[in-house]
């Protein structure tokens, strides 16, 4: 069953029925993303029990994963890989440092750590292409993982707010099996939106509790989601790879692996 929405998530959303270069649209119910799962509702856990995802692929770091385990449904079982990306965990690492601020004796110890971090950060462009040069073989393994997803199977990815880690792998692959530039761009920007709200202003609101200045650069890099900054990232990818499908190889994707990944996600036209 395709599944439209996950109940606890704010970022979740099937890849399906974007525009295809030369005309036809990505698959539906093949490659889901999302924020975390940690806070699933017993109504998303149902849902999630009764879809066609069987592999979820977790971006976080084990430090991320152990502050928000995610919730899975009992009913049945799936296949976790867990991928951690150390670049681009900002978004991790501030509700670490602000949930061990909220428990240690030391909450100025804390908070001084999440300063330390945010004035080391470049731009989320910057982000991006610092993670691509580091992880070729994380994404190509993501990549790998959809292709190898059974018919009738899908795959769910996610970090923990579904837009940077999970942005970045997601748009390498979507432009790998020739989805049009600008729905790649739509895609990833459609975070921005989902995040705005509750879950941006709770970030936002205890990071401005630790004394870290709400610069543009530090809104951007925890709830923002600019064209900007994917379009960075994969002009990079296409000045020193030649494109997607060239950089997911070099970390390792098969050229058969690649074909079934073009098959996967332009099948259901």
């Amino acid at each position: 069953m395709t599944i439209t929405a996950l109940e606890g998530t704010v970022n979740f959303r099937d890849t399906g029925g974007l525009p295809l270069a030369g005309g036809g649209r990505s698959a539906p119910g093949v490659l889901y993303r999302s924020d975390a799962l940690s806070g699933l509702t017993p109504r998303g856990l149902a849902s999630l029990a009764e879809s066609e995802i069987e592999v979820i692929i977790d971006l976080r770091t084990p430090a991320e994963q152990r502050m928000a385990t995610d919730r899975l449904p009992a009913a049945r079982s799936f296949t976790r890989v867990d991928l951690p990306l150390f670049e681009g965990a900002f978004t991790g690492a501030a509700q670490e440092g602000m949930q061990r601020a909220r428990q240690s004796g030391d909450p100025e110890a804390a908070a001084r750590a999440v300063q330390a971090a945010v004035a080391q950060l470049p731009t989320l462009g910057g982000l991006y292409t610092g993670m691509l040069q580091d992880a070729g073989t994380v994404f190509a393994e993501t990549a790998r993982r959809v292709a190898g997803t059974g018919e009738g199977s899908a795959t769910l990815v996610h970090c923990t707010a579904g837009k940077d880690r999970t942005g970045v792998a997601v748009a390498l692959i979507l432009s790998a099996v020739g989805v049009e530039p600008e729905a790649v761009v739509a895609d990833y920007r459609q975070s921005e939106a989902n995040l705005a709200g509750e879950w941006s202003d709770r970030m936002l609101g205890m990071i401005k509790d630790l004394g870290v200045p709400l610069t543009e650069d530090v809104a951007a890099l925890v709830t923002g989601a600019p064209a900007g900054a994917i379009t960075q990232a994969l002009a990079w990818v296409s000045e020193e790879h030649g494109g997607a499908a060239e950089y997911l190889r070099s970390g390792g994707l098969t050229d058969d692996e690649l074909g079934t990944l073009h098959r996967r996600l332009r099948s259901r036209q």
